[in-house]
């Protein structure tokens, strides 16, 4: 591992300036830490200050990477760049209670964690593949302002980009393919039961998400945008979650994406039933606004399949004031629009489609 500091004139003149007086940090006083194959990336990490970059040459790095430094940008040099999980090693001594997040030890790649009291802010993962690990591609936990843009997250055990406790982020530009479950899973918290909690604005964009379980699930969330994405060749497109917990889900926007063909067959699990042919799923939430998308050739037999499709929750939980305004679909089975709620419960308007259940919905 070597570091590079950026050379500038602004640095000279603050040496010069040292004897009559400190300068101010500039971007000049950030380093480059510049990583190849066979070198720790988590030392580097481990090295680096905020504001500073860990820069992954071209190459396979073996390992999982932690970053709890606030500023600290990760980057590699797009899909020349591939981490994968280390080769597994024999255990040398028993099995200790579950320590807090180790990355590596509870099968993720890239992990960006804070705490609840203290998130990590301003960390950016960008450009490179990350793929095989058992659980994320990269996860986060306690982050503030995040960016993970440019990356490919593909073949991961279950999620390829995930986020929990989390405000301001930003995923956008990535490729997230053939992992186990959602392409893009954001959460308030994966394992805890409470009230969906506020992300602050967080964004969701220009991702390609194909032949995932779900292409993005958002789960016990308000405040964010999935916007602009293209999402096909997955079980689902996209799923808002609620349930019984207060505040409910809601209050966000799903826009302006290409949602088509989510015609894989996936079995049901311990949350959902069996999922085939759903374009966009709104269950157990309240105030969404699901506008300007493009739902086609969504096809399936599940009581969850169709174009647009709101259903109440597992646990009851009914859908509320949701609006479900110009979108554009066209064959989707059993219906481009469906509505298994009170009738009145929610809105539909200036949609562009042909079939809907109940009828008189296009």
């Amino acid at each position: 591992m070597k570091k590079f500091r950026i050379a500038s004139l602004a640095c000279t003149a603050a040496v010069f300036g040292a004897g009559i007086g400190a300068a101010p940090p500039t971007a000049a006083d950030h380093m480059t830490h510049v990583v190849r194959p066979g070198e720790s990336i988590q030392a580097a990490v481990d090295a680096a200050e905020s504001g500073d970059t860990v820069l992954l040459t071209a190459g396979t790095f073996h390992e999982s990477v932690k970053v709890t430094t606030p500023g600290l940008t990760l980057r590699g040099m797009g899909r020349l760049t591939v981490v994968r999980p280390a080769p597994a090693k024999a255990p040398t001594t028993p099995k200790a209670a579950k320590a807090p997040i180790t990355c590596a030890g509870d099968g993720n790649g890239i992990c960006v964690i804070g705490t609840k009291d203290r998130h990590v802010a301003n960390v950016t993962i960008a450009s490179m593949t990350v793929t095989g690990f058992t659980r994320a591609g990269v996860f986060a936990m306690g982050t503030d302002r995040l960016t993970v843009r440019n990356v490919r997250a593909v073949q991961n055990g279950v999620w390829g980009i995930a986020q929990q406790r989390s405000v301001r982020g930003v995923i956008r530009d990535n490729v997230a393919r053939d992992n186990g479950d959602a392409g893009v899973f954001l959460a308030n918290s994966i394992k805890t039961e409470q009230g969906a909690s506020d992300t602050r604005g967080t964004l969701v964009a220009r991702n390609h998400l194909e032949g995932n379980r779900i292409g993005v699930t958002v789960r016990r969330l308000r405040n964010l945008t999935v916007d602009g994405n293209h999402i096909t060749g997955n079980c689902a497109g996209v799923f808002v979650v609620g349930d019984e917990n207060k505040p409910k889900t809601g209050a966000l926007t799903v826009s302006g994406n290409r949602i088509v063909a989510n015609n894989r067959s996936c079995p049901a699990n311990s949350r959902l039933e069996a999922l085939q042919g759903s374009g966009i799923v709104v269950t157990g939430a309240e105030d969404t606004l699901v506008t300007r998308n493009v739902v086609r050739d969504n096809a399936g037999t599940s009581s969850l399949s169709g174009g647009i499709v709101l259903f109440k929750s597992f646990v009851g939980t009914a859908n509320e004031r949701n609006r479900i305004s110009g979108n554009t679909l066209a064959g989707n089975s059993p219906a481009d629009l469906v509505d298994t709620e009170a009738a009145g419960a929610n809105t539909f308007d200036g949609n562009s489609c042909r079939a809907s259940k109940p009828a008189g919905l296009c």
